[in-house]
């Protein structure tokens, strides 16, 4: 298999691979802070409230491309670590999120 051309940092107008293309768990979970990491500036739209859920979803299905053509990565490999590393992050802040919403509700239940 020939090796594929390293895009990856070199803008809108860059080639993204094939491997690269599909969901971005962690985009989709930490919208604006994964946005900045990867120098993908609309995702910023998620900080409008009417728009979080919205860019959300597009960070979600756009994402990899976006942060495949705006941050530089050594490899299609490597750039999945990362995503996957803040896919993981992004996991563990909704479940957080989510113990800290529920927990004391079941404890004031529980008196």
């Amino acid at each position: 298999m020939a090796a594929v051309e390293n895009t990856s940092g070199q803008g809108a107008g860059a080639a993204v691979p094939d491997e690269i293309k599909g969901w971005n768990g962690g985009a989709f979970l930490l919208t604006w802070i994964w946005a900045i990491a990867h120098n993908v500036w609309i995702g910023l739209l998620a900080l409008i409230p009417i728009l979080t859920f919205i860019m959300a979803i597009v960070l979600l299905v756009k994402g990899s491309e976006w942060a495949w053509q705006n941050r530089r990565f050594e490899s299609v490999e490597q750039f999945w670590r990362v995503q996957t590393i803040w896919a993981y992050w992004g996991l563990g802040v909704m479940v957080a999120a989510l113990l800290t919403a529920i927990v004391p509700s079941l404890l004031r239940m529980a008196r």
